[in-house]
């Protein structure tokens, strides 16, 4: 007799944009995990403006009772620089318009919410970053035990072997508030970190997009949409009108949906000082040329190869609550 096992619970760290929206809906369709909270960042957008794009994206999917709460503004150190509108549109969403939300924001702060599902959910919360980890800086220091409360920790952030994107070694999560990220590294509970080198790999085309807008789904059909903006954001890097899966493919490792097959083990660190250098994933892989070896004590999996593409399996999930629906 097989004893039915629940869903682990999740608490989603994002800065809502195009791919955090996709990570977003995936999530929602992942029968494997339970979304009990989400706090907002900012990074590609405000926090703020992060917290309403995710309130309408819950009300699409019918899971307003996802309680949502707005993080940090500005970053430990310096201030909040305007997002990335070229990439993600002046919302965030692709310039899109979804209908507003009944629900609102918490009146605690994202680094609260996480403490709080972290004593409620004790050794089994996971937790899944999508943009600048403030948020999750600020629990740490409110909470200097969080981590022996927390099952894992799967973030989407850096650069191992690859370069950087809004530098030439740093990728814009981490750039966007390397305190933080050095401070999340540095905490004792098991981090997966998902960087450029696997995330640049997996990459979504046209016919995925056109599966969507032509999805039953609200959310689904969203998501079509705002990817269109996203799409000619990318054409000068693929070539053609695609899009990269930076957040969908953290969330995909996170639920188990695509399994890291090359993730050693190894000494993470960030570069915070003020030169060229900043932000900066700098990962210890030595040693690794005849494959995968963890270094003693090292509690950071550096993702560098999955044992397959996600677009698909992100289709497929995303589409099937739809597919139900529909029969």
């Amino acid at each position: 007799m097989t004893i039915p096992t629940s869903p682990r619970p999740v608490y989603f760290d994002c800065d809502t944009g195009i791919d955090d929206s996709v990570a977003l809906a995936y999530l929602l369709a992942s029968p494997e995990i339970e979304v009990v909270g989400i706090g907002t960042v900012s990074g590609n957008v405000s926090s703020a403006q992060a917290a309403e794009n995710t309130l309408r994206l819950l009300a699409l999917a019918g899971r307003e009772d996802i309680p949502v709460a707005i993080g940090a503004h500005d970053p430990l150190a310096g201030s909040f620089d305007g997002g990335a509108p070229h990439v993600h549109g002046v919302n965030g969403i692709g310039n899109i318009d979804l209908p507003p939300a009944v629900a609102v924001p918490l009146a605690e702060d994202a680094a609260r919410l996480l403490v709080r599902l972290a004593h409620e959910h004790a050794g089994r919360l996971s937790v899944i970053t999508v943009g600048p980890v403030t948020n999750i800086a600020l629990a740490l220091r409110l909470d200097p035990d969080l981590p022996s409360r927390v099952a894992d920790v799967t973030t989407m952030g850096g650069a191992a072997l690859v370069p950087g994107n809004v530098s030439p070694v740093a990728e814009a999560n981490i750039w966007n508030d390397p305190e933080a990220a050095a401070e999340l590294l540095k905490a004792d509970w098991p981090v997966t970190l998902v960087p450029l080198d696997v995330t640049l790999e997996n990459v979504l085309e046209e016919e995925d997009r056109r599966a969507l807008l032509d999805a039953d789904a609200p959310l689904a059909r969203a998501v079509g949409e705002m990817l269109d903006f996203y799409f000619d954001f990318y054409v000068d890097l693929y070539g053609r009108r695609s899009s990269a899966l930076h957040d969908p493919l953290a969330a995909a490792i996170a639920v188990g949906g695509v399994r890291a097959t090359v993730a050693p083990a190894v000494g993470v660190v960030v570069d915070t000082s003020n030169g060229p250098g900043r932000g900066q994933t700098i990962c210890d892989l030595r040693g690794q040329r005849l494959g995968p070896v963890d270094q003693p004590g090292a509690h950071v999996r550096v993702v560098l190869g999955t044992d397959r593409p996600l677009a698909e399996h992100l289709v497929e999930r995303m589409l099937a609550p739809a597919l139900v629906e529909a029969g």
